[in-house]
C-alpha cells in the first residue's frame, strides 16, 4: 500500500521558519515589552479572522505598524494583487531584519521607523497614499502624545475609501479610532496568545 508524505525539505523549512519567527518574537518581547504587543506571533485564526474580510484586489499600497516575525506580512502578501507594494515599519532593527531575510518578495519593503514617520516614509519611496494600514502595535501601553501621532499621521495617509485594521489586546485604540473614522467595526477573537479586539476603521 503506497503512502504519502510530505516533502522533508518543506516541512524542515517550515519548521525552521515557526522556530525562528518564535524565537525572534520572544526575545524582542523581553527586551521591549512596552513596544512589543506579545511574546507569541498571531495566530492562523487572528490573521484570517482580521484579514478575510478585506477586499485585496485593489490594495496597491498596505502600510503595516509593528509587524513583528511577519505572521501577519506573509498572509497580506499571498492576497495582493502581484504590482502592490507592502510597507513595514518597526522600531527593532531586529524585526526589521528577520522580515528581510525571511521573506523573498520584491514588494515587501521593510523599514527601521516609528509608525508615526509614515507620511514621511511612503513619500520618499514615492507611494503615495495607503490603501490599507494594519497595525498590531499596543496602543494601551504608548503616551497618549505618540498614540495621537500615529493616528493623526494615518489618517493622513489613507486613501479616502481606505482602512485601517487593528488587532490589540486591550481597548485603548478605540479612543484613537472613533474620532478620526466615520465607521469602525469591532471583534474578538479568543484562539490566539493572548485572545485580541479586532477593528476595522474606515
Amino acid at each position: 500500500m503506497a503512502t504519502r508524505f510530505q516533502s522533508p525539505d518543506k516541512t524542515s523549512s517550515d519548521l525552521a521558519r515557526k522556530t525562528s519567527a518564535l524565537g525572534v518574537s520572544a526575545r524582542e518581547f523581553l527586551r521591549s515589552p512596552q513596544l512589543v504587543g506579545s511574546a507569541f506571533p498571531a495566530s492562523q485564526v487572528l490573521v484570517d479572522r482580521l484579514l478575510d474580510p478585506v477586499d485585496w484586489s485593489s490594495a496597491r499600497v498596505v502600510v503595516e505598524y509593528g509587524p513583528g516575525s511577519g505572521p501577519l506580512t506573509r498572509a497580506m502578501l499571498q492576497r495582493m494583487p502581484h504590482d502592490s507594494r507592502l510597507v513595514t515599519l518597526d522600531v527593532s532593527p531586529h524585526f526589521t531584519r528577520h522580515l528581510q531575510r525571511s521573506i523573498d518578495d520584491p514588494r515587501l519593503l521593510a523599514v527601521t521607523a516609528s509608525a508615526s514617520s509614515v507620511a514621511e516614509i511612503l513619500e520618499r519611496h514615492g507611494l503615495g497614499s495607503a490603501d490599507l494600514i494594519v497595525t498590531g502595535i499596543p496602543f494601551s501601553t504608548m503616551s497618549a502624545q505618540l498614540a495621537d501621532q500615529i493616528m493623526d499621521a494615518s489618517a493622513q495617509v489613507l486613501s479616502p475609501h481606505g482602512q485601517v485594521l487593528a488587532y490589540q489586546m486591550r481597548t485603548a485604540v478605540e479612543g484613537y479610532l472613533e474620532p478620526r473614522f466615520g465607521k469602525v467595526r469591532k471583534s474578538f477573537v479568543w484562539r490566539n496568545i493572548p485572545p485580541c479586539h479586532l477593528y476595522w476603521a474606515s
